[in-house]
């Protein structure tokens, strides 16, 4: 149900000077890294508007949207440039709705969330932008802020000994394999999880969270991604026997298999936005979706790292 006159005082001739047109419904409101409007404008048309804070990464990651959607890669297409607003970036996109998450965590669906994802650093690898420097902080474990995490403001002020001490040592242990490798890094999907995708009749039919382009090593990238593409809400870390079969198919549908450095690349990447996440659960009192996982999963994967 749409809702009229609501949206930030920006937003109604933002649209009319970018867009042509003004909107006279608000369809959806969504806030997190970013704000996002689903909007129905004067013209008939429904779009979605995308304004965050202006951290250097979203021209790259906008402009390299645009291309794969140009390709006809299933995202939505960029319909403006970044526009500066105050602090904040804005773009506005082609609205893209419809199917549904696909839902579970076995083996046979995480090779089917692998085939997107090759497809899509397939993509990507035709694409050139300014790297989106840095990467997202669940995808930052290469940062060179003090101490083991990247700064965020917002979870460095909290009390750090609410932190069980066994994320800690695997965050540690993954981030040391990852760090030590000496791979080329590449453009990818940095927050490949299943809200984050929508399927029809079977095949994918949208992926989401463009601002989430990560500029990392392909072997850590996968790797992330065989962790977390089971993630709805809240984030999990898929079962170990499910990433291991994401990683193969991976290697199988791009035709080229991993060496054995990067297999340990792609089994330490499995655990850091893990480890990211178990962190935020202890900080804000949150049940330990991840935290538990981790504890049942990190020696397995760790040692699958040579970590």
């Amino acid at each position: 149900m749409a809702r009229d006159g609501d949206g930030p005082d920006w937003l109604v001739g933002w649209c009319g000077e970018r867009l042509g047109s003004e909107p006279v419904g608000l369809l959806f409101e969504r806030r997190s890294m970013s704000a996002v409007f689903g909007l129905r404008l004067a013209d008939g048309r429904e779009v979605v508007v995308k304004a965050r804070e202006d951290d250097g990464r979203a021209v790259a990651c906008v402009a390299a949207q645009a291309r794969l959607a140009e390709r006809g890669f299933p995202c939505a297409r960029p319909l403006t440039p970044v526009v500066r607003v105050g602090a904040l970036v804005v773009h506005a996109e082609e609205s893209r709705p419809g199917g549904a998450v696909l839902p579970g965590a076995t083996p046979d669906v995480a090779v089917r969330y692998a085939a997107v994802f090759a497809r899509l650093m397939a993509e990507l690898a035709e694409v050139t932008v300014a790297p989106p420097l840095p990467s997202p902080r669940w995808a930052r474990w290469d940062h060179t802020d003090a101490g083991l995490w990247p700064a965020i403001g917002l979870l460095d002020e909290r009390d750090q000994r609410a932190v069980p001490a066994f994320v800690v040592e695997t965050a540690a242990r993954a981030r040391r394999r990852l760090v030590a490798a000496d791979l080329p890094p590449v453009l990818g999907h940095a927050d490949f999880e299943a809200q984050n995708l929508r399927w029809r009749d079977g095949a994918v039919w949208a992926v989401h969270d463009w601002d989430s382009l990560a500029w990392q090593p392909e072997a850590a990238l996968v790797g992330a991604a065989s962790g977390t593409f089971a993630s709805d809400s809240p984030p999990t870390l898929a079962p170990v026997a499910s990433s291991a079969a994401f990683l193969t198919a991976y290697q199988e549908l791009r035709g080229r298999p991993f060496t054995v450095a990067e297999r340990e690349v792609a089994w330490a990447a499995s655990l850091w936005p893990a480890a990211h996440n178990a962190r935020w659960e202890a900080l804000h009192g949150d049940r330990p979706e991840c935290g538990d996982a981790l504890r049942a999963q990190a020696a397995e994967r760790l040692r699958r790292a040579n970590a």
